[in-house]
């Protein structure tokens, strides 16, 4: 590694201000930074060191997405088997049939599972991957900007809100909006207003809702429905009761269900949640105040009843594990460029975001997912939240000090 370390660093020359290679430095920094790490530490007071980067933090929530990573794969692999063994096909068309011949279609079977699974998920992450880093490549090249590991992120995240079925070019038409329109229009990295992988699903989400709604596209397989737990919440029969729906409550916290990749499981989303509360790059305060508000607007609606909509007859303990409500709260709303950076502003923010998501879920049974929306709306007023609370501070300041 010494020598490759001292080759890079004598290939850098030319990529230095005023050689023929200036232009495309930060290219040659992003296999430098990726391979090795970053050479610009500081070494002087008065700044703190300590062993924390962007690429560690990038790094760390990487780590943290991977219980959902293995659930995505897991559980998709589980509900196209399982959809496969009910109705008596022999296996998935197409590609993945061949591979699925070797490996049979069995849903009790673990690595029968997590084969199939990552049929489905893993060229939808790569075709992320490679579209949104032509992207963020090409204007970090026209900006002269380096390159962030960020995307790493943002690229998991939006893979795994994603369906089974949904078309790969779909899938670029929504990371390239994201990165452009959400992210690099802006500004590039830290400069987003709103979080890029949710404004890439909602573009996908309301441009082409026959791929993203509905029960034939959770499955991955021709033919069969599976209704998410939500939508099958929102079938019931007004005034019912949640026995009519198939799916307990742990089966829905284990993350064995139909729905987005890797937003099922409630049990990866707490492990995430560890990592990044203990490492503290997630906010606790935007956690507890989210599933505060979601709480408390979930439990409104459930005392209040309905003899119509069926969605106020969800107890609020499982408005906790169905949905993306668990995923978003962990890994999209403490999202530390779009969210609130004053401790006031993030329990406002978490609040709002969590009210919100619920309102939209009970009040709308036709958009029974309203986490999504829920936090692109607070990411917009997130600002607005830490304007108050600075010019109260200052405020109070002012009348302390005559």
């Amino acid at each position: 590694m010494k020598f490759l370390s001292a080759y890079f660093e004598k290939l850098g020359r030319h990529f230095e201000p005023g050689r023929p290679l200036e232009k495309y430095y930060p290219l040659y920094e992003a296999f430098d930074s990726f391979l090795f790490g970053s050479s610009k530490t500081t070494s002087l007071s008065p700044h703190v060191r300590d062993s924390m980067d962007l690429k560690r933090i990038m790094s760390i929530v990487i780590v943290a997405l991977l219980p959902c990573v293995f659930m995505a794969l897991w559980n998709t692999g589980y509900q196209a088997n399982l959809a496969i063994s009910t109705i008596g096909l022999g296996g998935p068309g197409g590609w993945r049939g061949s591979i699925m011949a070797l490996v049979g279609c069995n849903p009790s079977d673990i690595v029968s599972n997590l084969v199939l699974g990552a049929l489905y998920f893993l060229p939808v992450y790569l075709v992320t991957l490679l579209v949104g880093s032509i992207w963020e490549g090409l204007f970090n090249l026209i900006r002269g900007h380096e390159f962030s590991e960020a995307f790493l992120v943002t690229s998991m995240l939006f893979a795994l809100t994603l369906p089974p079925s949904i078309p790969l070019w779909q899938v670029a038409a929504g990371i390239s909006f994201g990165v452009i329109f959400a992210k690099e229009v802006f500004g590039g990295v830290g400069r987003n207003f709103i979080n890029p992988a949710l404004a890439a699903r909602a573009f996908i989400f309301f441009a082409y809702p026959a791929q993203m709604t509905g029960d034939s596209i959770w499955t991955g397989v021709d033919g069969v429905t599976a209704a998410t737990a939500l939508n099958r919440f929102a079938g019931m029969t007004p005034g019912g009761s949640i026995d009519q729906v198939s799916f307990n409550w742990l089966q829905s916290f284990l993350g064995a269900v139909p729905g987005s990749m890797g937003e099922t499981s409630t049990l990866a989303c707490l492990f995430g949640a560890f990592v990044l509360l203990v490492t503290g790059i997630a906010s606790w305060r935007i956690m507890f105040s989210m599933l505060l508000g979601g709480l408390l607007c979930a439990t409104f609606f459930w005392l209040r009843g309905s003899g119509v909509n069926p969605m106020y007859a969800i107890p609020p303990h499982y408005h906790l594990v169905i949905g993306g409500f668990a995923f978003g709260l962990v890994f999209m709303a403490t999202d530390p460029v779009s969210a609130a950076h004053t401790r006031t502003g993030q329990y406002l923010f978490g609040f709002t975001v969590g009210l919100l998501a619920i309102l939209i879920r009970v009040a709308n049974p036709a958009y029974p997912e309203g986490v999504m929306l829920a936090i692109l709306l607070g990411n917009v007023v997130a600002p607005l939240f830490d304007f108050f609370v600075i010019q109260a501070n200052i405020k109070r300041r002012r009348l302390r000090h005559g």
